[in-house]
């Protein structure tokens, strides 16, 4: 049978949480015409807009109440439980479906998505979902195009994989090695399983021979390695893989810390411990704060007032930014940039894990939720990211990483050891067009 390919494709997404518009976004120029958000679209059934806005709704309000001392942990280990990963050792069979899965399932069968299925079926190209929901809803709709399905996390639970993997047509698109063999133990077909990375913004990257990302990391090494510890070291691997003159780039900007808020909105009081431990530091331009709150207008009032009541607010726009954008389109947009001239990620381990793959070292804020742990393991696997050490105490252990050059050395792992080219990986697979990349790992 040859394979249809095809210049475009449906990407479908859902805004709950960041992590599966994130994906979408990075494929944006696969898509035809906008993304398509399965639970927020122009003429979604009024039906179908309350079942998924209460499904948000619940998992935001329990991702930010876990934060509430002994009663919080004990109310999201409930709901966490539904979504549990199982260990991976020893191997052996998973394909038994989970209630979450069946439940999927049970909804679907009474015509959640059919509205959706339909209006994307008057041209079925292949579709591309990052959340395994509309996937499900394709295929089990009689959708006539290909059907893809991105994982947004380092592992992945029984939820993901259809109800009947063995006879199901949905193809994978895996962001590392853990979950192709994941897939696998629920009885996905190995043949339906494409190995490509988690796709990372192409603006970041720059094409196949990253020379956007080279030139942001070059910056970023200097910045991060002030005493020149880590690159008298490695000065021959870096001129290697950066280009004999990579030193010779330029890089204007005060070193900075990027500190993300995920999309429920939780941990937003670590933004403030981390600007006030740096305050003094701040004061004396020797490092830039990024507050990122995404769509959260509540959090960007929050970060006003906590500024002002450190004293910082002169400071705003040059040594403490908070990025507060209208929409979520905007938000990923805006947030690219800012990458740009980011040392530092300081974030919860969610899909932004990946990110260590653009030489970004990532300072590991507590996991919430079961599938974030599995991230912080996979992040400390290819040693791209670091647990936080006290955030109160910031101002300290922050630079003495960064004087010894530690934090240059887990940049350097992540870009080294990370997936990079998932967006291009993915584009290849759609399109049939042959990219030339390196292979991935099998397992990582």
């Amino acid at each position: 049978m040859i394979k249809k390919h095809s210049n475009k494709a449906w990407v479908v997404a859902v805004d709950m949480g960041y992590g599966h518009e994130r994906a979408a976004y990075a494929l944006k120029d696969l898509a035809y015409g906008p993304i398509l958000i399965a639970n927020n679209y122009r003429g979604i059934p009024k039906s179908e807009r309350q079942y998924w806005k209460t499904s948000r709704e619940l998992y935001e309000s329990v991702s930010r109440f876990k934060s509430v001392p002994v009663v919080g942990d004990l109310v999201f280990e409930i709901m966490d439980h539904f979504q549990q990963i199982e260990p991976f050792y020893p191997r052996r069979d998973l394909s038994s479906p989970s209630l979450q899965l069946k439940q999927s399932y049970d909804l679907i069968k009474k015509g959640l998505g059919k509205h959706l299925i339909e209006l994307i079926s008057r041209r079925p190209l292949p579709l591309i979902a990052t959340f395994f929901q509309a996937a499900f809803m394709a295929e089990e709709m009689g959708y006539a195009g290909d059907i893809y399905c991105t994982i947004c996390d380092a592992d992945c639970s029984r939820t993901w994989a259809p109800l009947n993997p063995k006879q199901s047509q949905i193809k994978y698109f895996a962001p590392n090695g853990r979950v192709v063999e994941r897939l696998k133990l629920y009885g996905v077909r190995e043949e339906n399983i494409y190995l490509t990375g988690f796709p990372l913004p192409k603006e970041l990257v720059g094409g196949p021979k990253e020379p956007v990302l080279r030139h942001d990391l070059s910056s970023r090494i200097k910045n991060l390695d002030p005493k020149n510890i880590f690159r008298a070291k490695y000065s021959r691997a870096l001129a290697r893989r950066l280009g004999t003159h990579w030193y010779e780039t330029n890089h204007k900007h005060p070193l900075t810390v990027t500190f993300t808020i995920g999309g429920a909105g939780a941990q937003r009081n670590l933004g403030i411990q981390i600007a006030d431990s740096l305050s003094v530091k701040i004061s004396q331009g020797k490092i830039r704060l990024n507050l990122i709150v995404g769509t959260h207008k509540e959090t960007y009032h929050y970060y006003e007032q906590g500024i002002k009541d450190l004293k910082l607010t002169k400071y705003l726009g040059k040594y403490i930014n908070i990025i507060h954008n209208a929409t979520r389109h905007e938000y990923f947009t805006k947030f690219s940039q800012i990458l740009h001239t980011t040392d530092i990620l300081w974030t919860k381990p969610s899909e932004m894990s990946f990110y260590t793959g653009l030489g970004l070292p990532i300072i590991i804020a507590p996991p919430i939720g079961s599938q974030e742990q599995f991230n912080r393991l996979w992040l400390k696997t290819v040693a791209g990211g670091i647990t936080q050490n006290d955030p109160r105490y910031t101002d300290e252990w922050l630079f003495d990483w960064v004087n010894s050059g530690g934090l240059a050395r887990t940049a350097w792992n992540g870009f080294i050891e990370a997936p990079t080219h998932g967006a291009y990986r993915i584009e290849s697979i759609i399109t049939g067009k042959k990219i030339d990349l390196p292979q991935i790992p099998m397992i990582v």
